[in-house]
């Protein structure tokens, strides 16, 4: 919650436990996982016991577990869901990220809810309602910029969350049904089939071709890196890398990427504060241009950018090598000034527009001799590497090490010498021994003797900032005793951090219910159960109509609603095109077409919000699924 001293959170994505706990060492003042069910990404799910486990170790360093449970329900999920927010919540976990409002008419543990990227929160009125109902934190929408993000922190108390890095989604979250209508497995249940990653024929409005086998649908990367101050000044808080689904060097890399960003703006600006505890060093530099990415953009935070997209390729190219200039039966050579190495992970374009890998065995100068020689390669071809084998060598080892910063007190009683330890939070620990008090023999080691004794903590949490000794006079300690006053005091502080750590709390709803934005909803606002049904009509909405899950909207609709807008892109925006000398007659927003095979999506461009709206209906075969069924493997709580 808000207050005199505003806290920043870095938020780390984790596919496992494993991962978490690797986020937290990097710098992660809070990791989001997904659980047993539930999540928007299917695939990446995890036992609520590991949870558990990555909860433990989060909670060393007062950092936080967000489990996301942000998919919609159907009406006979409701009780296996709710059973596993209690489990969550037995498990130590501090707070859920949501996208079903069924949620919150539900009978559930004083767990905090964070409102999920799919609940679309675009506006103000929208954010203003979130923060009303009980949200502690709201997941603001990619596509915002500074200026409505300032507008919707004067207006709102929660903190707000911003995505920083990773993945773009091109729909606005929470609305694109392309999956679900073409296959049947829907984003918002967390199976989308990311048919926004495949290449496609763009026509205009007279069926001429504007460009052909191209990822038209596919964005580049988020980077804010160089936005984080702005960010901060407009109001956010959270700071969220995406990438439940990315392997570990990602994660390890951005993590520490963005943790060294804030920390450095935190010695400028002493306003603010981290969430968590410690520092981390590590033992290699980041640079997230290294591990996977599609180039970078920071999207709309600073208004509409005119490279945007990632049309040639969604996969990680990397960075760029440079020109073939020869090529033999088992070699090539680039003309290079980059550092090669054995290992390194090196692609081309082929003369189909195809990225092709191969792993370079030996290099010898400009000399790259690859596993298995491509067939397509040619001179002049340009070369990129995707995987340097040295830098990625240094993140599959213990990388970074995290460690709580305490002061130390060594001080003489009346029949022995006590000793206090005191962390960064300003937690305290005391421990005595009584030995027989025998004047030194050599003053001169008394304080090297008790540095080195005291101060060794090793593989605790733990490491020394400053120690002050008050003594009468230089006394003989023995080592053992010095180390048993340690061993003693560093345990109980860790005891008093685990039980004093305390989870946040969470926040209780206004009364009156708030009234929301508006009274009708369409299929847009995924309402999949009848709770969440229940939640609208609460607060005052008159007209609900089914989730695009529920299979109601059989004709052509959007099924994909985004800002990226490929007019735009092509240089054909009638806004941009209005008033420019030499331009002859008038640039209308006439619809434009997507191919891919015997798919055809008609884009339609809504000028006014600066929205592109790609229209498509369901196909016969999704009809003929039969609802989900509930899951049979969580006990059933009963119901108070």
């Amino acid at each position: 919650m808000k207050n005199s001293r505003r806290y920043l959170e870095l938020l780390a994505p984790a596919k496992n436990a494993d991962y978490g706990i690797e986020a937290i060492k990097h710098g992660a003042d809070a990791v989001y996982i997904g659980g047993p069910a539930y999540g928007a990404r299917a695939k990446a799910p995890n036992t609520v016991q590991d949870i558990a486990r990555l909860a433990s170790y989060a909670h060393r360093f007062n950092a936080e577990v967000f489990v996301a449970l942000n998919t919609i329900f159907h009406d006979n999920e409701l009780e296996g869901a709710r059973e596993i927010v209690y489990q969550l919540y037995d498990a130590g976990v501090d707070a859920l990220i949501v996208q079903d409002m069924g949620l919150l008419e539900m009978d559930l543990p004083p767990i905090q809810l964070h409102a999920s990227t799919q609940t679309d929160i675009r506006t103000v009125e929208k954010a203003k309602f979130l923060d009303q109902v009980g949200f502690s934190q709201i997941v603001l929408a990619r596509e915002l910029d500074l200026n409505t993000i300032q507008k919707i922190a004067a207006e709102t108390t929660c903190n707000l969350e911003f995505f920083v890095h990773g993945a773009l989604c091109v729909a606005f979250s929470g609305q694109c049904f392309i999956s679900h209508a073409h296959t049947g497995r829907s984003a918002n249940r967390g199976e989308c089939a990311q048919e926004c990653r495949l290449p496609y024929r763009l026509e205009d409005a007279q069926g001429r071709v504007i460009g052909n086998d191209k990822h038209y649908l596919s964005l580049k990367d988020n980077d804010q890196s160089a936005n984080l101050r702005a960010l901060i000044s407009a109001g956010i808080s959270s700071f969220k890398i995406e990438g439940r689904y990315k392997d570990l060097p990602y994660v390890k890399n951005a993590t520490a990427h963005y943790r060294a960003l804030i920390d450095e703006i935190l010695l400028d600006m002493p306003a603010y504060a981290k969430t968590s505890s410690g520092l981390v060093t590590y033992s290699f530099t980041p640079q997230p241009e290294k591990t996977f990415n599609r180039s970078a953009t920071d999207y709309f935070v600073n208004g509409r950018q005119a490279d945007i997209g990632a049309f040639d390729t969604p996969k990680f190219a990397g960075e760029e090598v440079g020109k073939v200039t020869k090529v033999a039966p088992n070699f090539f050579e680039v003309d290079s000034k980059i550092d090669l190495h054995n290992g390194d992970g090196l692609c081309f374009f082929d003369v189909h527009k195809e990225l092709v890998g191969m792993r370079i065995n030996t290099v010898e100068g400009n000399r790259l001799f690859p596993n298995e020689m491509p067939e397509d390669m040619r001179r002049g071809m340009t070369v990129y590497r995707n995987r340097d084998h040295a830098f990625m060598r240094l993140l599959e080892k213990d990388s970074a090490t995290r460690k709580i910063a305490v002061d130390m007190r060594f001080y003489e009683t009346t029949d022995g010498f006590g000793f206090c330890v005191t962390d960064e939070n300003g937690l305290s620990a005391t421990a005595l021994c009584q030995p027989e008090k025998t004047p030194a023999q050599n003053p001169e080691k008394v304080a090297a003797s008790l540095r080195e004794n005291l101060g060794k903590l090793g593989t605790t949490d733990f490491e020394l900032n400053a120690l002050a000794v008050e003594i009468s006079q230089p006394w003989f300690v023995p080592a053992s005793s010095l180390n048993a006053l340690r061993r003693d005091a560093v345990e109980q502080l860790e005891q008093t951090r685990q039980v004093g750590y305390q989870r946040p709390e969470r926040r209780t709803p206004g009364n009156p219910p708030a009234i929301y934005p508006e009274d009708t909803l369409t299929y847009l606002a995924n309402v999949y159960n009848k709770k969440a049904r229940a939640f609208y009509e609460k607060h005052g909405v008159k007209m609900i109509a089914a989730a695009y899950e529920a299979n109601q909207e059989l004709d052509e609709v959007p099924v994909m609603i985004t800002k990226h807008c490929l007019r735009f892109s092509h240089g054909m925006c009638p806004k941009e095109a209005k008033g420019v000398i030499g331009v002859q007659g008038t640039v209308t927003a006439e619809p434009m077409t997507l191919i891919n095979g015997n798919d055809r999506f008609t884009l339609k461009f809504d000028c006014k919000p600066c929205e592109m709206h790609v229209m498509g209906k369901i196909r016969k075969p999704v009809l003929q699924m039969p609802p989900p069924q509930p899951l049979q493997f969580f006990p059933t709580r009963p119901k108070p």
